[in-house]
């Protein structure tokens, strides 16, 4: 009972952070690992729970599509398909052995993203990237984004940002419906390979859509900061955990 707390818990929980300020995955891959799914089955069990609640964030988002003009939003959409199922790919084809000992070192490089990336963001003041590298970096984030996606989000906002875009609302809208097309690729593909435990995914599916959606009705409301500080306690401690593990 106490695992099953824990996943429903997790799954609202990444809901919420997903919609406000990305970084959900440090919830629910972690919790699926402790509670003794194996690394490879919890990532992909981890991204079948959350891309619904993606998509419910994007709905919510969906008038500030608009402002998201320095996009193609097309084209993003495609190589965003694209890149996460070769991303998902890539994933089934690791061996079980090398995926844990590579997890360690992907965990601590997207908490480094998810703490320092709006850092990085704020030192570029015109845009350095044209509509085609845009493209062509989007697909290298999908593949990313299929492979594992911890915060994939920060790593989008950091590219368009070099592209030009400053609006907030928008780019968070443009993340999470860009996050949720490539999740969904990736979600084909895992369940094709069976590589998804479904009794857990029904845990934390219900609080993710629930949390996605409301998270992105309260994201004006709420505090980013003390969202983020949260999030990077728990990605490092998170990060910590694993290597000690190794």
């Amino acid at each position: 009972m106490g695992a099953h707390v824990l996943l429903i818990v997790a799954g609202l929980g990444a809901g919420l952070l997903n919609s406000v300020a990305g970084g959900g995955s440090f919830l629910t891959f972690p919790a699926l690992v402790f509670t003794g799914v194996p690394s490879i089955v919890a990532n992909a069990t981890s991204t079948v729970a959350l891309f619904p609640g993606a998509l419910a964030s994007a709905w919510a988002y969906r008038r500030d599509f608009a402002s998201l003009d320095k996009i193609p939003l097309k084209p993003a959409l495609i190589v965003s398909v694209a890149g996460g199922i070769v991303g998902a790919l890539l994933l089934l084809f690791t061996s079980q052995k090398t995926f844990d000992i590579v997890i360690p070192w992907l965990l601590l490089a997207a908490s480094l993203t998810f703490a320092f990336g709006p850092h990085v963001m704020r030192k570029f003041r015109r845009p350095w990237l044209g509509p085609r590298m845009l493209i062509a970096f989007q697909f290298l984030v999908g593949i990313y984004g299929g492979y594992f996606g911890g915060a994939v989000g920060i790593i989008m906002l950091a590219v368009w940002s070099l592209a030009g875009l400053r609006d907030i609302n928008a780019m968070n809208g443009g993340r999470t419906l860009l996050g949720g097309v490539m999740n969904a690729a990736a979600v084909v593909c895992f369940i094709i390979a069976g590589k998804v435990w479904w009794p857990q995914t029904a845990m934390m599916l219900g609080g993710a859509v629930a949390g996605g959606y409301a998270g992105a009705r309260f994201a004006r409301r709420t505090n980013p900061r003390v969202i983020r500080g949260f999030i990077i306690a728990i990605s490092l401690l998170v990060t910590a955990v694993f290597f000690f593990r190794r």
